[in-house]
C-alpha cells in the first residue's frame, strides 16, 4: 500500500480528520487546525478538547518561546520563531509582545494571528508632558516636552498589561517604563497612545506606581504610599480617574510577636506587594515573602492575602485603617501574573485557594527577584513546583495563562 505523501495530507477524508482531532491535546489541536484551510474547517465541526487548563509560556535563555502543559508534563515548540521578542503580559491566549526594536503587537500564541499596535513614541498631545525618542536599538530617550535632553530607557525596562475580548477582539494595552512618571495606553481603533500622568498634577497619595492590574477597561494602580488609584479607560476620549473618595491607605497588619520570633530563624531574601482583582471586583493586597533557612540554607516562599475592612464603601465611618488577612479564596484561584482571580475547576486542573506564581518583578524591576514557577495553596501553606522545567530548560522568564 502506498504511503501518502505530504502533498495529500490536506485531502484526508473528513471522518479520519475528525477522529484525529478528537485524539489531540488542546495545544496539538490548535496547532493542527492551522495546517491548511481544509483542516481548519474540519476542526470547526469537531468537538475539540476542553479548554481552560492553566498553561505556561516559557522564555528560554537562548531565545524564542515554548509552551508547557503541567497536566501532561510536556513542552511544545511553536511554529513561529519568537527570537528577540519579550512577552510583556497576556489575556487568555493573547500575548503582548515587544520585538527587538520595541515594536509592540498582540499575538494569539496558537493561531499566530497578530494585532499590530502604534509605536510607543506616537502619543496624543492632549495631556502629554513626556516625549519618547527611539534610539534605534529598542531603547528610548525619555524627556519632558520642550527639553532636548532626557534619560535613556532600555527595552528591558518596558512593562505592559493587555486585555482582549475574545469575541469582539476589542483590546486595551497599557505600557510603562520602569522608574518613569507616566503610563501610556491605547485601545482598538487608536493610531496613537494616550498618556496618564502618575506624578505631575496627581494627589500626593496617588503619585507613583508600584503595581498595576488591567481588568477589562478598569486600570488599578497601587502606589508607593499604599493607596489605590482606579482609572476608567472605557471612554471615547481619554480616560477618567474614578478613584473613590475619601481615599484610604492599604496597610498590612503588623506581625505578631510569635511570628517575629519564628522569622528570626530565617534570612530574608526578597519581599514584594502586589494587587489582584477578584471576580466580584474586590481588590486584594498580596504579600510575597522569600527567605532562606539559616541552618539548611533552603529557600522558601510564602504568601499572605489581605482585604480592606469596609462594610460600606461610601461610608468612611465603617473603614478600619488596617487590612485583614484572607484565609481562603473560596472557589477561586489567583493568577498573580494577571492580577485576577478565576473560578477553580478540578476538571481543568485549576486548583481552589491557590496562587499561581512565576516572579514578583513583572511590573517593576526588583534586584533580588528571581524566577520561581510554583502553585501555592493558601489553606495548607504548601507549595508545588515543576522540576521538569528546571531540569530540561534554562529559563529567563515564564508566564501562566488560561487559553480560553
Amino acid at each position: 500500500m502506498e504511503t501518502p505523501n505530504s502533498t495529500r495530507w490536506p485531502d484526508l477524508p473528513v471522518d479520519i480528520l475528525r477522529s484525529l482531532f478528537e485524539r489531540l491535546s488542546y495545544i496539538d489541536f490548535h496547532r493542527a487546525k492551522m495546517v491548511c484551510s481544509n483542516w481548519y474547517l474540519c476542526s470547526k465541526q469537531t468537538l475539540g478538547p476542553k479548554s481552560g487548563s492553566p498553561l505556561l509560556l516559557l522564555s528560554p535563555e537562548e531565545g524564542g518561546c515554548r509552551l508547557y502543559n503541567p497536566e501532561e508534563d510536556r513542552v511544545y515548540v511553536p511554529r513561529r520563531d519568537f527570537s528577540g521578542c519579550r512577552f510583556l503580559g497576556n489575556s487568555g491566549k493573547w500575548f503582548l509582545v515587544a520585538d527587538s526594536q520595541s515594536n509592540l503587537y498582540i499575538v494569539d500564541v496558537f493561531s499566530e494571528e497578530k494585532i499590530y499596535l502604534p509605536r510607543l513614541e506616537l502619543v496624543s498631545k492632549d495631556g502629554c508632558v513626556h516625549n519618547l525618542e527611539p534610539l534605534g536599538d529598542g531603547d528610548f530617550e525619555e524627556m519632558l516636552v520642550g527639553r532636548n535632553y532626557g534619560i535613556r530607557k532600555s527595552a528591558e525596562e518596558l512593562r505592559g498589561r493587555v486585555w482582549v475580548d475574545e469575541e469582539t477582539k476589542d483590546y486595551v494595552v497599557v505600557c510603562r517604563f520602569d522608574r518613569c512618571d507616566f503610563i501610556r495606553f491605547c485601545k482598538k481603533g487608536d493610531d496613537r497612545y494616550s498618556e496618564i500622568q502618575t506624578r505631575v498634577g496627581v494627589t500626593v497619595m496617588l503619585k507613583g506606581q508600584d503595581d498595576m492590574v488591567l481588568n477589562g477597561y478598569n486600570l488599578y494602580v497601587f502606589t508607593p504610599r499604599c493607596s489605590l488609584r482606579h482609572i476608567d479607560l472605557s471612554g471615547k476620549d481619554g480616560f477618567e480617574d474614578v478613584t473613590k473618595q475619601p481615599m484610604f491607605t492599604w496597610y498590612k497588619p503588623f506581625p505578631s510577636a510569635e511570628e517575629k520570633e519564628r522569622m528570626r530563624a530565617f534570612k530574608p531574601i526578597s519581599e514584594s506587594y502586589n494587587i489582584a482583582v477578584t471576580r466580584s471586583g474586590e481588590v486584594l493586597l498580596v504579600h510575597n515573602y522569600t527567605y532562606e533557612s539559616t541552618t539548611t540554607f533552603e529557600k522558601h516562599r510564602t504568601f499572605g492575602v489581605y482585604k480592606r475592612q469596609l462594610q460600606h464603601l461610601e461610608d468612611p465611618e465603617t473603614y478600619k485603617p488596617w487590612l485583614v488577612e484572607v484565609d481562603s479564596l473560596g472557589d477561586e484561584a489567583l493568577f498573580l501574573d494577571l492580577g485576577i482571580t478565576l473560578p477553580a475547576d478540578a476538571t481543568l486542573g485549576i486548583e481552589p485557594n491557590s496562587i499561581y506564581f512565576t516572579r514578583d518583578d513583572r511590573f517593576r524591576l526588583m534586584p533580588l527577584s528571581f524566577l520561581d514557577i510554583c502553585v501555592y495553596n493558601l489553606v495548607t501553606k504548601s507549595i508545588k513546583r515543576f522540576p521538569t522545567l528546571s531540569s530540561k530548560l534554562k529559563l529567563k522568564d515564564a508566564q501562566w495563562f488560561i487559553p480560553s
